[in-house]
């Protein structure tokens, strides 16, 4: 096997030590990352308390971080490559680090929403940078395979962690120790980064195109604005309009992209076979994962009436399969298993998690939480597989681009699995309403749950249950869309992928790939 200069991969040029720390290194800030997502949900009310934030300035501290991150991955990707990966993770931990101590002291609502918008900003530098990090520094497709698959399970599990770890500092400390916990890790990252990691870039770049980049960012804001509001506020004429110019901004991006001389995402990318079902399926994947999200929290709490704290806690023991998934997903390609076929398993199994949420009734935590890990497992199967296929297939020049383009393809799938399950959801759960009931009874779980604390005796007891029963059946409902999906997908990973072998991708990728001489030991 061929690695990025040429010659023949040997014993000697497998990563060692080094690199296996420097891996280790490099998971903390992703998992830091990942944590800010959900790190608000119990910081949440003593910030309210403290800033007195309106509504809305309420909804932008919790939406800020996502919208800039999602909006500027594909340009920090593509910076990467030009200015070197390693210096643009640097720099993005020292940004990161500084909007943590911004926003723990914050003083006011605007400071925090500004302190998130930069947390932001440094989030969408880290992320396609350790992952073209990862694609350097282990030239074997072995063992980046591992290493691939670690990235996928701490990106997944940060997610889930973030609330927890929210829950308990709050308890202890104040609503600001939520973001002084990144400073640790960030300040490693820029202590140890310099020694561990290597630099590398693509040699010839071309001019920056910085017409690309807000081309990018209204392509990408509106569509995201539009999809994630629709579950809580319906097809409101406003969401659909946003999604409509962001669509059209969409098609002017790739227009600019097929026509620069030097454009942001090169279409070089999309010559590699695997490439694009690579970005396809990772879409659809990520509508997988945060479609279920979107019940299994709600359910924990709402329906089975734990608290905030304790449905945090349990919704922790389906990440324990999630650690388990990519590795074996990795050695079963590793032994000559068809990557297609593992694929199409993970989206299998995911389904059949979907299948067990179709089951659960109003009292079924132990059914929901397996419901949960199966599908977790099957999930991150897929998209550690398919960061691996995209990152073997394109050069390794433009690995932060391709690396950066399946990020904000995931964006694009959480957001409308959310979108699309959710409003499944919602229509059946209005439907099990009765309709002589309160307004707010039909809008929301929390809301029939808000009025039936307020009706005297059997009333409120009697609304509580319906209500229940029928976010229950909405979540049935949506899980059997979500499982004919994933079935679905499987049959499309096993088209689109039959042809697509392990060994043809990595010396395809690794024979366009420019060499820039750098210090480390792998280089580009």
């Amino acid at each position: 096997m061929t690695n990025s200069t040429g010659t023949t991969t040997t014993p000697d040029s497998r990563a060692g030590r080094k690199e296996w720390t420097a891996l280790g290194v490099l998971m903390l800030p992703l998992l830091l990352v990942s944590m800010d997502v959900s790190v608000l949900y119990f910081a949440i009310p003593a910030i309210s308390a403290d800033l007195e934030p309106s509504g809305t300035q309420q909804l932008w501290i919790f939406d800020i971080y996502a919208f800039v991150l999602a909006g500027l991955l594909m340009t920090m990707g593509s910076l990467g490559d030009r200015i070197g990966r390693r210096k643009l993770l640097l720099i993005g931990a020292a940004a990161f680090g500084t909007a943590s101590v911004l926003a723990a002291y914050a003083n006011s609502a605007e400071t925090l929403i500004a302190a998130r918008a930069l947390l932001g900003i440094g989030g969408a530098t880290l992320m396609p940078s350790t992952m073209a990090i990862i694609r350097t520094m282990f030239t074997d497709a072995g063992q980046r395979a591992k290493a691939i698959g670690l990235w996928s399970a701490v990106m997944t599990g940060g997610v889930a962690l973030g609330s927890v770890m929210s829950g308990v500092l709050v308890e202890y400390f104040w609503w600001g120790s939520v973001f002084l916990v990144n400073l640790p890790a960030m300040v490693l990252l820029l202590v140890l980064g310099p020694f561990l990691l290597p630099e590398s870039k693509n040699p010839e770049p071309g001019r920056f195109d910085l017409l690309s980049v807000p081309l990018s960012m209204a392509a990408v804001l509106p569509v995201i604005y539009g999809i994630k509001e629709i579950p809580s506020e319906g097809w409101n004429v406003r969401y659909v309009v946003s999604i409509t110019v962001g669509l059209l901004f969409a098609a002017l991006f790739v227009h600019r992209q097929r026509t620069a001389k030097s454009p942001l995402i090169s279409p070089v990318l999309f010559r590699g076979r695997g490439f694009a079902p690579a970005v396809v399926l990772n879409l659809v994947s990520s509508f997988g994962m945060m479609g279920s999200a979107y019940f299994t929290t709600q359910y924990l709490q709402s329906v089975l009436g734990k608290s905030s704290m304790s449905a945090a806690l349990w919704a922790l023991l389906p990440t324990v399969l999630v650690g388990v998934a990519a590795p074996v997903a990795a050695q079963l390609v590793d032994k000559g298993v068809h990557r297609a076929h593992v694929v199409a398993g993970g989206f299998t199994v995911a389904a059949a998690g979907y299948g067990l949420l179709a089951l659960a009734g109003t009292d079924s935590l132990w059914l929901v939480l397996a419901g949960a890990g199966v599908l977790a497992a099957g999930i991150v199967t897929v998209m550690s597989q398919m960061m691996d296929l995209a990152l073997g297939t394109v050069p390794v020049a433009n690995s932060g681009s391709a690396a950066s383009l399946l990020e904000t393809g995931a964006e694009f799938g959480g957001a409308l699995g959310m979108a699309v399950l959710g409003s499944i959801g919602t229509a059946v759960y209005r439907h099990g309403i009765p309709s002589d009931a309160p307004a707010a009874a039909h809008e929301t779980l929390g809301g029939a749950l808000a009025v039936a604390g307020q009706l005297p005796g059997d009333a409120g007891s009697a609304l509580t249950t319906v209500a229940r029963e029928a976010f229950t059946d909405g979540m049935r409902a949506a899980a059997v869309a979500g499982a004919v999906l994933l079935l679905a997908a499987a049959v499309l990973a096993i088209a689109s992928l039959r042809k697509v072998r392990v060994r043809d991708t990595e010396t395809a990728s690794e024979e366009t790939a420019p060499v820039e001489p750098t210090c480390g030991r792998a280089t580009v």
